[in-house]
This record gives C-alpha cells, sequence and structure tokens, in this order.
C-alpha cells in the first residue's frame, strides 16, 4: 500500500503546466515521486514553476517552451523529454484556452482558435507519446471541464471542445487498452485559476452562486487536483480507463438553482 500511489522513477508532462490546474497537478506528481516536464508557452512562468519543484521536492524538473496549436512543437516536446530522461510514462494534457462571446459573434478564426487548443492539441499530444508508451505502458490525463456535461451560452467553444475531450478519453482508452495504456479524463468544476477570473469579472454574481449552489461551498484550487491526478497517474488506477472524473465540490450534483 506504501507504494501504490508512488510515481517513483516516472516522467509526467504536464502542458500548461506553469500555472492553475497544471500547476497544481505538477506538484502533486512531484510530491509522488515522479520527474516533471513543464510544457508551456510562457517561458518565465515556466522556470518559476520547475525551480519551485525541484527545490521543494528534490525531484528532477525539465521546462519546454510549447505551443500545443503547434504540431512541430509538440513533436520536440516529446523529443526533449526522451533526450532528458529516456522514457514518458505520463502525460496530462491541459493547456487551454477560452474566448467568451456568443456563439452567433464568433469567427471561424476564434473558434479554431480554441479547438486547435483545447482538442486537436491534446489529441496530438497524444499521438505524440504513443510510441514510448506502448513500449512499458502509460498514463494519459486529459483535462476537460464542467461544460463538457453543461451547456455554455457564452462559451461555446470552449463548451464543445471539452465535450469532445470526453469523447477522444473514451476513444483511445479503447484503443490503447491493448498497450496497457490508461486514458482518463478529470472535469474541472469552478476553480480558482487565471482561466476564470475574466468570469469573475463579467458576472459579479458568480462568486454568490458558485458559493451557493456547490455543496462544499467554496470555489475549488489547483491543489484540488493532486490527488485526484496522483491517483489516476499511479498504479492505484491500473484498471481504470476511459473514465471522468468530476472534481467540483458536488457542484454537478446540486438541483439547486440560483
Amino acid at each position: 500500500m506504501d507504494t501504490l500511489f508512488r510515481l517513483d522513477g516516472k516522467v509526467a508532462i504536464v502542458t500548461g503546466g506553469n500555472s492553475g490546474i497544471g500547476e497544481g497537478i505538477a506538484h502533486g506528481f512531484a510530491m509522488a515521486g515522479a520527474a516533471i516536464v513543464v510544457a508551456a508557452r510562457d517561458q518565465k512562468k515556466t522556470a518559476r514553476v520547475t525551480e519551485e519543484i525541484k527545490q521543494k521536492y528534490g525531484v528532477p524538473t525539465l521546462g519546454i517552451q510549447t505551443d500545443v496549436s503547434n504540431e512541430s512543437s509538440i513533436k520536440a516536446m516529446s523529443e526533449e523529454t526522451l533526450s532528458a530522461f529516456s522514457r514518458i510514462d505520463i502525460l496530462v494534457n491541459n493547456a487551454g484556452v477560452n474566448i467568451r462571446k456568443p456563439p452567433q459573434d464568433f469567427s471561424s478564426a476564434e473558434w479554431d482558435e480554441v479547438m486547435d487548443v483545447n482538442l486537436k492539441g491534446a489529441f496530438l499530444c497524444c499521438q505524440s507519446v504513443y510510441a514510448e508508451m506502448c513500449k512499458h505502458g502509460g498514463k494519459i490525463i486529459n483535462v476537460g471541464s464542467i461544460t463538457s456535461i453543461f451547456g455554455s451560452a457564452k462559451t461555446a467553444a470552449y463548451a464543445s471542445s471539452k465535450g469532445g475531450i470526453v469523447q477522444l478519453t473514451r476513444s483511445l482508452a479503447v484503443a490503447w487498452a491493448p498497450d496497457q495504456i490508461q486514458v482518463n479524463a478529470i472535469l474541472p468544476g469552478w476553480i480558482d485559476t487565471p482561466l476564470t477570473q475574466g468570469s469573475r469579472k463579467t458576472f459579479p454574481g458568480l462568486d454568490h452562486h458558485v458559493e451557493h449552489r456547490c455543496p462544499a461551498g467554496r470555489w475549488g484550487t489547483p491543489a484540488d487536483f493532486a490527488g485526484p491526478a496522483v491517483f489516476l497517474a499511479s498504479g492505484a488506477s491500473a484498471f481504470v480507463t476511459g473514465e471522468t472524473l468530476l472534481v467540483d465540490g458536488g457542484y454537478a450534483q446540486s438541483a439547486l438553482i440560483v
């Protein structure tokens, strides 16, 4: 039992791991003993997070400037990770963008921007690690959203991309189970991250709504994702694949309408 949730000797890539939920997951993996690769666009933020993790947990870290909407950048991410660590055991597809506006006002370029990062990028990242993971097995965690199951009037592209993440997860889980690769998804609820700051400014009553409807009575934090992610990345979930795990404090289960 002592080693069931340990990740010693494992190498984990976390896209968008330099802030928010991705950073919380990276800390959780490092706490469990994994080497951490933070793949993100902002090099300054990435350097801060990788150094903090290295100092705090004593695990190897690597920061790679990565744009998941660019296939060449994704390929370079995998190659650089293999060059540094000679293996890839865990991939977290967390990088994401959102554009808030009514669906009738979306341009095709804006729609493509969201889809290219949130859905196509996740798919390409999965493809990029498959050849390595199928040698020894692996774990893929796709980060969806509560909008994977709820409609969203002002974030149609984001919600559509996150709905697609659920089906991508299920499809890859079925396809890659014979290769001992488990693919699962985490669906965050209302989490206090840079990505939700815009919503909180746009909707002054949002804080009250979330805290009132959510049975846990609060917003989630990035640290709330360390435990669920470690479970899905560890041997404890060896017979779990194609699943979606809501991490929302019970929000989706509450029938309260305010």
